[in-house]
């Protein structure tokens, strides 16, 4: 699959998982330190509405990329989210656009297909932390696992890790439960990112 297939398969397993998520689960905790699940929500479906408006030349400004509180639904709002930025990807020359993301580095403005790169590796990413804040596990394709590795892998490390607001943290070591194919790929992902893969929420989570 190209980058926009790939971005696409991470977004629907991340509205799959938060689906599922039901009334007396928002306040779990979540793998984003200090982030319950509906804060990690909000914030993934912020960044769809971000890409989305970068995907249509309007990313620069600071409103595009406004966290929003998701009040009594958030699984339908998040769903509204999700789908904008797949209806924006979705454009028959997205390909060809520049994208802005001030959140990255304001100063320049990143080819389409890096661009949802990265939105591609967060997906994988925060379709984990929701899936195991709510104790389940993702059902990606193989392909979809396969190719975030190598761009978790090429995800800088230093600073960029540590500062207030990092998306990731600094790599960790991948041992821990034995794992094979593509769940062994995951383990890379994640622990590359700064995750640990055998996170579970504290006891009373």
């Amino acid at each position: 699959m190209d980058v926009v297939q790939l971005d696409r398969a991470a977004v629907l397993e991340s509205v799959r998982v938060v689906r599922s998520a039901g009334p007396g689960d928002w306040d779990r905790p979540s793998p984003c330190s200090g982030w319950t699940l509906r804060r990690l929500v909000e914030h993934m479906g912020a960044q769809h509405l971000g890409f989305a408006a970068a995907a249509r030349g309007q990313g620069a400004g600071a409103a595009a990329w406004r966290t929003r509180s998701y009040g009594g639904d958030p699984a339908a709002r998040y769903r509204e989210a999700a789908d904008a930025v797949l209806d924006a990807f979705a454009g028959p020359d997205v390909l060809e656009r520049r994208f802005a993301l001030p959140e990255i580095d304001a100063g320049t403005t990143f080819a389409a297909s890096t661009a949802i790169g990265f939105h591609f590796i967060d997906y994988v990413v925060h379709s984990w932390d929701a899936a195991a804040s709510l104790g389940l596990r993702t059902a990606f394709p193989a392909d979809v696992v396969e190719a975030a590795l190598p761009i978790a892998l090429r995800v800088p490390g230093g600073e960029a890790r540590v500062g207030p607001g990092a998306a990731f943290r600094p790599a960790l070591p991948a041992g821990g439960a034995a794992a094979s194919g593509s769940a062994e790929t995951l383990r890379l992902v994640l622990s590359a990112l700064g995750r640990s893969p055998d996170w579970s929420p504290p006891h009373g989570g």
